[in-house]
């Protein structure tokens, strides 16, 4: 399962189960309110039952050891009736057992009515548990068959991708081998619109590669490289298309656990858009400080920093797309990716 399809399948499966899941401990909840609220009353009705049987003089001993009673000569001016209460260990509930106001003080363990409580928990969290696993099975085969759809279009998508991809490769290698012989010939010699057409088929060529790098995402192989041999690799290459640009990689070695590839386009995209946005004659210097990648350009700076990374955003120094591919490459090997920008140029911060 892809990474985006993970995420909507988490989304759902979540969703729903957690949905069902509150609905389930608030009938629980509510089913032992009602339970506790009617085992109360029984154990008061038991209680008035006894006090009943005490004072018509009728035979005891159906009552066990729960029951007791005492006879004060306290009188009630004020009775009320709703009195019932639990003290300690006992429920306790004042019964009248005259008309001069005098009162039957009756007692009853608690023992029966805490064991019928906790069987009552047991048996609710029971039930709860078999309906969470019960509904945690269906919440995932509706996940499961909700994705199906995702699925074949995405499926249909990369296909897609792929043949295009694959079909832009020829030319693309055909135009590249076609401006390396025109720079061979001497009435191009020195050509700004030969320079011109290099950048723009070096454009297309990242683009390109950021598309085949995209595609292989889901399937990365991560294994502990050195960052600082791939930054070098780039910059010979980016040397060649920047010459006015003054380079700067001077960092003991960074090894992280890495896609090579991934590593490689990242650091691609970000270097080709400090060179392209860059001041005449500026610099971009690579360094390494606490475990981190540093990129600084003398460019122009950014405006929106925070929106660098969309996918939507559009600004003097980025179309978007290939720093939207680089934060994507980035969240897909686990890592970290920030900016500052000031008028003086910027800083990406790789970790």
């Amino acid at each position: 399962m892809k990474i985006h399809e993970k995420r909507a399948f988490l989304k759902f499966f979540f969703i729903y189960f957690l949905s069902v899941a509150i609905l389930i401990l608030a009938v629980g909840l509510f089913y032992f309110m009602q339970m506790k609220n009617q085992y109360l009353k029984n154990e008061e009705f038991s209680v008035i039952k006894y006090a009943r049987d005490i004072k018509m003089g009728n035979d005891l001993s159906e009552y066990n050891k729960e029951y007791r009673y005492l006879a004060p000569d306290i009188i009630f001016k004020h009775f009320d009736i709703k009195n019932f209460k639990k003290i300690d260990r006992e429920f306790v509930k004042y019964l009248p057992r005259d008309r001069h106001g005098r009162v039957f003080e009756v007692f009853k363990s608690t023992k029966n009515y805490e064991d019928k409580i906790f069987y009552l928990r047991l048996k609710i969290a029971f039930a709860q548990m078999i309906l969470l696993f019960l509904f945690a099975f269906l919440s995932y085969r509706l996940a499961k068959n909700a994705l199906k759809p995702l699925q074949k279009s995405v499926a249909t998508l990369d296909k897609f991708a792929k043949d295009l991809i694959h079909d832009l490769n020829t030319p693309v290698t055909a135009i590249k081998l076609n401006m390396k012989l025109l720079k061979k010939d001497v009435n191009f010699k020195d050509s700004r619109a030969l320079e011109r057409l290099n950048k723009s088929v070096h454009t297309i060529s990242e683009l390109h590669e950021n598309l085949i790098i995209l595609l292989q995402e889901e399937t990365f192989q991560m294994q502990k490289t050195d960052i600082l041999s791939i930054a070098k690799e780039v910059v010979q290459i980016q040397q060649q298309i920047y010459p006015n640009i003054n380079f700067f990689v001077d960092s003991p070695p960074l090894m992280a656990k890495i896609n090579t590839n991934a590593m490689k386009q990242i650091l691609q995209n970000i270097i080709s858009n400090a060179c392209k946005y860059n001041s005449k004659n500026g610099f971009v210097k690579i360094y390494t400080k606490e475990k981190k990648l540093y990129i600084e350009d003398s460019g122009r700076g950014i405006k929106n920093p925070q929106k660098i990374f969309e996918r939507s955003f559009s600004g003097e120094n980025s179309s978007g797309i290939g720093l939207d591919i680089v934060k994507r490459l980035a969240t897909s090997m686990d890592m970290d990716i920030g900016v500052q920008s000031s008028l003086k140029g910027s800083i990406f911060i790789l970790g």
